[in-house]
């Protein structure tokens, strides 16, 4: 999967990404780079979160549906 991300440089240094797909999607960084691969961490982390919470609803005999408004 590919998300895009905003990268900002902190006026104390550093850098914060997020990711604006993924609402709270967010990680920090002393360098570019690691900031970077801080975020794809963060990343995984959250669709792994999102997967089980699905797998939860739909282990209690819930649906999960998807609707467009």
């Amino acid at each position: 999967m590919e998300f895009k991300i905003v990268i900002e440089e902190c006026e104390e240094g550093g850098y914060t990404a997020s990711v604006p797909f993924l609402p709270g999607c967010i990680s920090e960084g002393d360098t570019y780079e690691e900031t970077i691969e801080n975020i794809k961490g963060a990343v995984n982390l959250y669709l792994r979160a999102v997967t089980k919470e699905t797998d939860l609803l739909r282990s209690e005999k819930r649906r999960v549906v998807e609707v467009a408004v």
